[in-house]
């Protein structure tokens, strides 16, 4: 299996973890030319942007160090044009959330960065 299936399946796994959590999935493997989003969802008021990262065992380290500020940077500008595009209000509450997967344990970071 490729690294893109596998991404697939693990995000799928995600998917199905975050709908049993309450989040609405509005939409997966969103992509622009700044940038990509794993997930969108709705949790409560907010508008979620997921980032998912995985990895087969802690040998390849913790999933959750692979977020560098500058893919954060990539999610934030990839999350605003998703905002406009879909007609969301500056209103609109934003949330920043990581989901770890290592082998098939999640790990679920609220808030995980702020776009300021």
């Amino acid at each position: 299996m490729n690294k893109r299936n596998v991404g697939t399946d693990k995000e799928d796994l995600v998917s199905i973890f975050l709908e049993k959590n309450g989040v609405k999935i509005l939409d997966r493997n969103y992509s622009t030319d700044r940038g990509e989003i794993d997930i969108v969802g709705a949790d409560g008021d907010y508008i979620v942007f997921f980032e998912v990262k995985y990895r087969k065992d802690p040998e390849h380290g913790n999933p959750l160090e692979a977020i560098t500020p500058g893919k954060r940077r990539r999610i934030i500008a990839a999350s605003r044009i998703y905002l406009y595009n879909n007609h969301y209000s500056d209103n609109t509450y934003v949330r920043y959330d990581c989901i770890g997967v290592l082998d098939s344990e999640i790990t679920w970071i609220k808030n995980a960065f702020d776009a300021f």
